[in-house]
């Protein structure tokens, strides 16, 4: 099975055992001791429920109830999920609060809208019921986002679920908002005092909330928050990513390393959000662009995305690549490559023309509508989990 444009899926079933999928990689071995994480499992549940929604098979499907039971195994106690297992399968995390959980119910929201077996998406709705209280409580921005991303899947389904989660959502949009507002100021249109990692997760998930709730202001700051990213993001018409090594605060210099593979996937996943919405040309040159990082058009001009075998170096560094080849690393590589063929096809289907009667590509909302800048207090940026 290969990707669109013939990329394969060898090295997402090399790092994948009966268990799940390894978190990270010797090289190109599986590292076994790095034992498994929820959130890298979850990527690669929506990667393969996308791929099979295209392209079913039995060798696909294999692999979404593979990802699928490993999630179900991850539940806690009192809702939610674990996301950090031993390789001899003992939970070694006992509150997961942060961003496994959105990880996880994005890719639930994912299967439940698909058109796989009843028995899987009335798995992956009672999951997402026993993690709704959990979902409620999340105080990660990065974790409220893919909540957000993940109604935007659920909208339109008839389910006691939907509407429970829609409230969920929406009140996590309205954070993001009120975060934003209070972090932003004269030339800093972000939401929170410094970026750090995946950072476009944060419009995206605000592109997705002015298509459930348009006439709300979603729309306006996820593109004035979009616009800012990427023009902190680009250089000499490359992407160009915040470095892992010290990231960007307000007032201070970016770091340029190290350059991650999840800022890239982010960036296209948000660039599409933003497309899909506006049908705007900027926003595929900017997925383009952050796809284009992965085979060179990078700072250094080298390649990251191993294509042959679907696989993808862990980071970019000066003059040189982080050769490993982890699970965030090549499920970034192998899901950017599905946005860029989603985003050309939204583009054939609609030749750049917004068509009044479609919802998936009108524009909704009007991108200079922001009030001006004031120098409130900025937020902290969450914890990673």
């Amino acid at each position: 099975m290969t990707l669109p444009g013939g990329i394969s899926m060898r090295h997402l079933d090399r790092m994948t055992d009966c268990t799940g999928l390894v978190q990270h990689a010797i090289y190109s071995v599986p590292r076994r001791e790095s034992g498994y994480t929820i959130d890298d499992n979850a990527r690669a549940l929506l990667l393969c429920v996308r791929l099979w929604s295209y392209e079913p098979s039995p060798r696909m499907l294999e692999r979404v109830v593979n990802y699928l039971s490993l999630l179900e195994f991850a539940k806690r106690p009192g809702g939610g999920f674990y996301n950090l297992m031993s390789y001899q399968r003992q939970w070694l995390d006992t509150d997961s609060s942060g961003d496994c959980q959105g990880q996880a119910v994005r890719a639930l929201a994912d299967v439940v809208a698909s058109g796989l077996s009843s028995d899987l998406r009335h798995l992956a709705v009672e999951l997402m019921q026993r993690a709704l209280p959990t979902l409620a409580e999340l105080r990660s921005l990065r974790a409220q986002a893919y909540v957000v991303i993940a109604f935007g899947r659920l909208r339109g389904i008839e389910h006691d679920l939907v509407p429970r989660m829609e409230a969920i959502a929406r009140g996590a949009a309205r954070h993001l908002v009120e975060c934003f507002e209070r972090s932003r100021r004269p030339g800093w249109e972000w939401f929170e005092s410094r970026m750090t990692y995946a950072n476009a997760v944060l419009p995206h998930a605000l592109f997705v909330a002015e298509r459930s709730w348009p006439d709300r202001g979603f729309g306006a700051i996820a593109a004035a928050s979009f616009a800012f990213l990427e023009a902190h993001t680009t250089n000499a018409g490359l992407f160009e990513p915040v470095g892992s090594n010290g990231w960007y605060s307000h007032g201070e210099t970016k770091a340029r390393y190290d350059q991650q593979p999840v800022e890239a996937v982010t960036m296209a996943d948000a660039a599409l959000a933003g497309f899909q919405l506006s049908c705007k040309d900027s926003y595929l040159s900017a997925l383009r662009r952050a796809h284009a990082w992965f085979g060179g058009g990078n700072s250094e001009g080298l390649n990251l995305g191993v294509e042959r075998d679907g696989a993808c170096y862990d980071a970019l560094m000066p003059g040189r690549v982080n050769r490993n080849q982890g699970a965030e690393s090549t499920l970034a590589f192998l899901w950017t490559s599905v946005i860029l063929a989603e985003g050309e096809m939204v583009r054939r289907q609609y030749g750049m023309v917004p068509l009044e009667d479609d919802t998936a590509c009108v524009p909704a909302f009007e991108e200079a509508s922001l009030p001006a800048a004031g120098p409130g207090p900025a937020t902290e940026e969450p914890t990673r989990g």
